[in-house]
């Protein structure tokens, strides 16, 4: 039986239930979302506006997704030290800050750092939200409101290249209409419209911190399947050869949906002459918007199917969405890009599942080093834009069909302990 660490009393304290605070909580989702996958609309203007080839560019999304290898730990410490709340009020700081340095000094390597800062704000809110969200929200509720969050991920993933546009053209407007916004538009630098969504992200961040202030946190008590072992708890799962190939398969996911979703417009530019403002931001939100209807259409399938089947099957399917999306006529390329959010959509929590099922403890380690993962999305746009310089960009985006290839291998050499509650349709009736 476990003890708390500050109760006499052997059982601890059930805690109660804060519907504020779960809702607080998909609200940072939401800004999470909003603030990581902006990159991707705006790639094109940013290489029109500092003048830069596909592998400097490429640095941008690199600095961003790096931060989450390099503040993880670090987050996990100062959690422990500092608990929740503190930590969630620092981190947008930290992200305004961020979106206050590329504001008043826009220039490349402003950008750079900028966009780390931002990166490590994000990955401290990260490791903060999903433990309290299982304490706020009850345990066993717990699975409901991880499907909630996601949705809300996705929907503020949908939501921000149309806030983009709308931003780009306001800015156009400005010089011929009188107002208070109008203004705001007209101080934003003509080579560099997309500053204006940093502005919107300093008042969304502060506006964050004063909320969070203003609230009452739960104490968060993880049990012992959360809780991240020693270093040689880590040192031993590395030893085991399914540590590492699931590690490289949350290398491979993480790095094809932002090697698709940051690399889509410039894409289109090229290939298609698509405008980047207009067809190509839309072409983004229809990637996140059916990346997050392939969430639910997911959770319908695992109930009827083994996960690895619907892997296997999404796989295929969004590796034959990519060769038509790069083969492909424009018409083809516009509707097979975002039919690879529907089929990107089942793979991380598969993956996920599979590997924790995979092992009998240690899950709070292994779930770590999983997480760590999200570095594979800073690799993989690098590479692309490195492939994209020398031989084209068409070429640097078929590297995702390594990737991709790998995922679909994960449904033939996947042997988790438990499998996923589903229905037999196989089943001899008697």
């Amino acid at each position: 039986m476990k003890k708390s660490a500050k109760f006499e009393n052997p059982k601890p304290k059930k805690m109660k239930k804060s519907p504020y605070i779960v809702f607080i909580i998909l609200l940072t989702f939401f800004v999470i979302s909003f603030l990581s996958n902006i990159i991707g609309p705006i790639i094109p203007d940013i290489i029109t506006g500092f003048h830069l080839s596909l592998t400097m560019v490429s640095l941008l999304p690199f600095a961003f997704f790096i931060a989450y290898g390099f503040m993880s730990i670090p987050a996990g410490i100062m959690l422990e030290v500092f608990k929740e709340k503190k930590v969630m009020m620092f981190a947008f700081l930290l992200s305004s800050l961020g979106s206050l340095l590329i504001v008043i000094s826009p220039n490349y390597m402003s950008a750079i750092v900028s966009l780390f800062m931002i990166g490590c704000g994000m990955a401290m809110l990260q490791v903060v939200v999903n433990p309290l969200l299982r304490t706020a929200g009850g345990e066993e509720n717990y699975a409901n409101f991880s499907v909630w969050a996601q949705l809300i991920f996705g929907s503020a993933s949908y939501l921000s290249p149309f806030v983009y546009q709308s931003f780009i053209l306001q800015k156009k407007l400005s010089g011929s209409q009188a107002g208070w916004s109008s203004a705001f538009f007209r101080e934003i630098p003509d080579a560099f419209p997309w500053l204006s969504l940093y502005v919107l992200f300093i008042a969304v961040s502060l506006l964050m911190v004063v909320i969070i202030y203003a609230s009452k946190f739960p104490k968060v008590d993880l049990d012992e399947s959360e809780k991240p072992g020693p270093l040689e708890i880590h040192l031993t799962l590395f030893k085991n050869k399914y540590v590492i190939l699931y590690f490289i398969a949350m290398l491979c996911y993480v790095g094809t949906e932002q090697g698709i979703s940051n690399w889509i417009s410039q894409f289109l530019s090229t290939y298609h002459g698509v405008d980047p403002q207009t067809t190509g931001a839309d072409t983004i939100a229809y990637f996140w918007g059916l990346m997050t209807a392939g969430g639910i259409l997911g959770l319908i399938l695992l109930k009827i199917l083994d996960s690895r089947i619907v892997l296997v099957t999404f796989s295929f399917l969004a590796i034959a969405s990519l060769a038509l999306a790069l083969l492909g006529t424009k018409s083809m390329a516009l509707l097979a890009f975002p039919l690879l959010g529907l089929f990107l959509s089942v793979m991380f929590p598969i993956i996920f599942s599979l590997a924790l099922n995979s092992f009998k403890e240690n899950h709070g380690s292994f779930s770590g080093i999983l997480v760590t993962g999200i570095v594979g999305g800073a690799i993989l746009p690098f590479i692309i834009g490195g492939l994209g310089d020398i031989f084209g960009l068409k070429i640097g985006m078929s590297v995702l069909f390594i990737t991709l290839l790998y995922i679909f291998s994960i449904g033939f050499w996947a042997k988790p302990l438990i499998n996923n509650k589903h229905l037999n349709l196989f089943k001899e009736k008697e």
